[in-house]
């Protein structure tokens, strides 16, 4: 079976993917950075979210040799000027410390009314051919949304508690994991993917 590695420590990011792809008929077996010995620790340096998307793929890549899948997701908040955007997991100071992330959000927001607080979530997904960085599939997705004044729901994940989606009348973290995934950013840019990655894939290996 082909091995796809995706870019990430996230065992359950892995999972997803290869389950999605034997949905489709499309079986490849997906591994992480946590099955690679010594695998380099790449700066998310870039200034959008495919920068660094790319960044990851394209040096995961070249460090594997194996196809390489990256994404990159984050909260754009329109008053905020686009913050935290790329900052998005580190925000509060200390990477993925949710409740830090959340506590600055929600300061910065301060006083700020309902009709203001307008966001988008973003998710760029990036897969990287060894030595064939100029063809790189690209896939994105967004979903607007607004910044509540305080958290709702039990899925506390992130943002999700904060983020919440008007036209489904709940915030991510009350919504199902299949509600989200139906509608979120991550979900679209993975449909996205699924549809175009058994054409791409088979292109290159036919190449190689």
């Amino acid at each position: 079976m082909d091995t796809l590695l995706f870019a990430t420590n996230n065992k359950n990011k892995a999972r997803e993917v290869e389950e999605a792809l034997k949905k489709i008929n499309f079986p490849i077996h997906v591994i992480t950075n946590q099955d690679l010995t010594d695998p380099p620790h790449v700066l998310e340096t870039g200034t959008t979210f495919l920068a660094n998307a790319k960044l990851k793929a394209h040096k995961m890549a070249e460090f594997s040799n194996l196809p390489t899948l990256a994404d990159d997701s984050g909260l754009s908040v329109d008053k905020l000027n686009g913050a935290p955007g790329v900052h998005s997991a580190r925000y509060g100071g200390e990477a993925h410390n949710d409740a830090l992330n959340n506590a600055k959000l929600l300061a910065e927001l301060g006083g700020v009314p309902r009709e203001k607080r307008q966001a988008t979530f973003h998710t760029t997904m990036v897969v990287s051919w060894p030595g064939r960085f100029d063809d790189d599939l690209v896939t994105q997705g967004e979903i607007r949304g607004e910044i509540l004044t305080y958290p709702r729901g039990d899925g506390d994940f992130g943002y999700d508690p904060l983020f919440f989606v008007p036209d489904k009348g709940k915030t991510f973290a009350e919504m199902t994991v299949d509600e989200k995934n139906a509608i979120s950013h991550r979900g679209q840019a993975l449909r996205k993917l699924l549809a175009e990655l058994p054409t791409w894939w088979k292109k290159w290996k036919m190449n190689n």
